[in-house]
């Protein structure tokens, strides 16, 4: 019998990095029915990005119980009749081609069988590139969340252009969005007028680029020295997100004199926005929490409008501004109309945001439900899908390859100290060897 039953709710949550384990767990809580006990058992997919203690620590969500898992590991652990019965929800918070993976792996292991848990997957914020790549590499779940209206008429579109089902694409809005709203620089009892600047680990990509804008950062203390202006990082040395970071602010910011109104900040994003009088960023989701709390926001233009960068996605919001106007105080103003189509929930509809997700899911876990059907199968994509498998372990029909993991268990003292190092080993490698072996081939 599900656990919905009694008036609770059991729910898995695999994730592969810190940002989509947070967008996974929140999304969980959100999606419960008003009053409902949850279970949460989360799972980290073993790889380059698998979140640190701190990164788990930092996102503020306590699951009953949690391990690191292969994804064979995963398939075998909700593979089993047991578990295919006993969770009510599934949440897939993973890049795409994890996704897919895991939807083919789970259709193989479940088969044909009706009391299964309901599948959901998503998008843990903006989605500015590899539209239909994404989406596609999504589809198959029960629930495909969109974070916004917007959102949600582009992924339809989508899937009807290639004939794809597109019941499963349901609006919701971000899981993480919240905090007071911002009463204005008047009210803010006696502290500095704060600056907070949000990087991104992969944008700008270059050297050169990110230089600039610390730099600018950087002036804009100096040249404000009546304001606190921070620089908010998203993880530590030797930490990964979702994005490999090859060259860390930090990094960058020990060559520099800073000011004294200058500092380097890590922690909960929502607790920065808590004194934050500006927001500014070149494309990050942060700058969708900052607008929900009404913080004036600003989406940096200095290194063009462009596709790459993400803020593109931004033309139309009315939040467009360079340092150069930031330096003379200019505020953005948002457009109400832009923001409203994102999903963020300033105009206090924010509480009803996943009234519609709610109800889907609570149809479908008393309903009997259909196996796992992805539109990408070994005959519409034969060139494509069996690769995509393959970085998982599985066959072209789901099943775990020979030679992939043998047993779902715990690693060892020693086990756990190998990965460590392999795992340190590669992220020195990217942060620090790769950057080098690229500056020589430019010579």
């Amino acid at each position: 019998m599900p656990a919905s039953a009694t008036n609770s709710l059991r729910v898995a949550v695999l994730a592969d990095s810190d940002t989509r384990w947070k967008w996974g767990a929140l999304t969980a809580s959100r999606l419960a029915p008003e009053g409902a006990d949850i279970r949460l058992d989360g799972f980290l997919l073993r790889g380059r990005a698998t979140p640190t203690a701190r990164q788990l620590q930092e996102v503020g969500v306590r699951p009953d119980s949690l391990r690191e898992v292969t994804g064979v590991e995963f398939l075998r652990a909700l593979g089993t009749p047991e578990a295919a019965e006993s969770y009510d929800v599934l949440v897939l918070a993973l890049v795409g081609g994890g996704v897919q993976a895991m939807l083919h792996g789970l259709r193989h292991a479940w088969g044909a069988r009706s009391r299964r848990p309901v599948v959901v997957t998503g998008y843990v914020g903006v989605v500015y590139e590899k539209l239909a790549d994404g989406l596609l590499l999504r589809h198959g779940a029960d629930l495909v969340l969109a974070n916004s209206r917007q959102d949600a008429e582009r992924f339809r579109a989508v899937y009807e252009g290639v004939g794809a089902d597109v019941g499963s694409v349901t609006e919701v809005a971000l899981p993480f969005l919240g905090g007071t709203p911002y009463e204005g620089a008047a009210e803010q009892g006696g502290r500095p007028y704060t600056v907070v600047f949000a990087v991104q680990p992969s944008v700008p990509d270059n050297r050169k680029d990110r230089t600039y804008l610390l730099n600018r950062l950087i002036q804009h203390a100096r040249l404000h020295p009546d304001r606190e202006v921070l620089l908010k990082l998203r993880s530590k040395p030797g930490e990964h997100t979702t994005h490999i970071e090859e060259l860390p602010y930090q990094k960058l910011a020990q060559k520099t004199d800073l000011p004294s109104n200058f500092r380097l900040v890590y922690g909960h994003m929502g607790e920065v926005l808590d004194t934050t009088d500006l927001l500014v960023t070149v494309s990050s989701t942060a700058a969708l929490e900052s607008l929900h709390r009404r913080i004036p926001t600003a989406v940096l233009t200095d290194l063009g409008i462009r596709e790459a960068l993400g803020n593109h996605h931004f033309v139309g919001s009315g939040c467009l501004a360079s340092w150069d106007q930031l330096d003379s105080g200019h505020e953005p103003a948002p457009d109400p109309a832009w923001v409203a189509r994102q999903g963020v929930g300033a105009d206090g509809s924010y509480a009803a945001a996943f009234d519609a997700a709610r109800d889907r899911i609570t149809k479908l876990i008393a309903a009997e439900l259909p196996p796992l059907t992805p539109y990408y199968t070994p005959v519409t994509a034969p060139g494509y899908l069996p690769g995509i498998l393959a970085r998982h372990h599985l066959g072209p029909d789901g099943s775990p390859l020979p030679g992939a993991p043998a047993a779902d268990r715990q690693a060892g003292p020693v086990r756990q100290i190998v990965r460590r190092a392999a795992r340190g080993a590669y992220r020195h490698g990217v942060q620090r060897v790769a950057p080098v072996i690229r500056r020589m081939g430019e010579l």
